[in-house]
């Protein structure tokens, strides 16, 4: 389908920066849809609750003020991800706030409550919702979501198991909304053939951990440089959730990556802790499969100036090949 009309002439590429829990703040979602991707973060990471105010007065004052100051350049809209799980009792709060201020595009996860939905559409906000199966996807369709984040096999932190070839042909089969996809995308080739396989936007995570604007721990970073596809272990261990992460980071705090209990489910906690004394995010760290190309930490400027050289060559050898 066409782009929604907030995404029309504002992007520079077809990328979202995804949510990353505990690291994007203002300075990589500012810097990001100052590079024309659309730039995002967890509500939760503004801490305590009266900060999310500042953070979204912050976003929308640059990001105005750069657009009047550059009418010549792409700037990207951003968005807010709305985790909607029982143990999240801020959530309505901060949906009061995106509403107050108007955020653009609303990213939620786990379940798709109707009332986040009601609330964003009330000013004309989208609502993109993350799923790993059809099941979940039509529930959200249901509720009355803008776009479904497809989130396949090989993608960091909470992820499917499905490959993106499966999932994307089955959603579009009934869905006529928005698709984006996720799923080991680190450079611009992969952006290209997101597309090329049939989502309208690409959704991008770990490349920007390893950027000089994330909110990151440097050894974070530099395992990302350090790392490739084979250094990342699914499993359920660290939240009740299947997700990947960085093997090195599991055997730093004490635990064999290659020979992890199952979670105990009675015991889930989606924000960090899990079942061992290790947390999740903070200590564990999360990461797609992509990571390969990682091979150092760059501003998100260059970054998305490299995804846009790769992206771009790509479209061209595609085109000179069906000439």
């Amino acid at each position: 389908m066409a782009l929604p009309e907030v995404l029309q002439n504002n992007l520079r590429i077809p990328v979202i920066g995804s949510p990353l829990f505990l690291v994007s703040g203002p300075e990589l979602v500012i810097a990001q849809c100052k590079a024309g991707i659309v730039g995002s973060f967890p509500a939760l990471n503004a801490r305590p609750a009266a900060v999310l105010d500042e953070w979204l007065t912050r976003i929308t004052t640059e990001l105005n003020e750069y657009k009047l100051a550059n009418p010549d350049k792409y700037v990207a809209p951003f968005a807010v991800n709305q985790i909607c799980h029982a143990s999240n009792d801020r959530l309505m709060d901060d949906m009061a706030m995106c509403v107050k201020h108007k955020v653009p595009i609303i990213i939620t996860s786990l379940r798709p409550p109707a009332e986040v939905v009601e609330a964003a559409h009330s000013y004309g906000g989208l609502v993109f919702h993350d799923v790993i199966n059809v099941k979940h996807a039509k529930k959200a369709a249901e509720q009355g979501v803008d776009g479904l984040i497809l989130v396949c096999a090989g993608a960091g932190g909470h992820a499917g198991a499905l490959s993106p070839f499966a999932l994307v042909r089955e959603v579009k089969e009934w869905f006529d909304g928005t698709i984006l996809l996720s799923g080991s995308i680190g450079d611009g080739y992969c952006v290209a053939s997101a597309l090329a396989m049939g989502a309208d936007l690409a959704y991008i995570g770990s490349r920007f951990i390893a950027t000089e604007e994330a909110n990151a721990d440097q050894g974070y970073k530099d395992m990302l440089v350090e790392s490739v596809a084979d250094d990342i272990v699914y499993s359920s261990l660290f939240t009740g959730v299947d997700g990947n992460y960085l093997k090195p980071s599991i055997a730093k705090a004490g635990m064999d990556p290659d020979n992890l209990p199952d979670a105990d489910k009675s015991s889930m906690n989606f924000g960090s802790g899990g079942n061992t004394k290790s947390k999740a995010w903070k200590d564990i760290w999360g990461s797609g499969q992509g990571i390969g190309g990682i091979k150092d930490v760059q501003s998100v400027e260059n970054v998305v100036a490299e995804m846009e050289r790769d992206y771009r060559a790509s479209i061209d050898s595609l085109v000179a090949r069906a000439s």
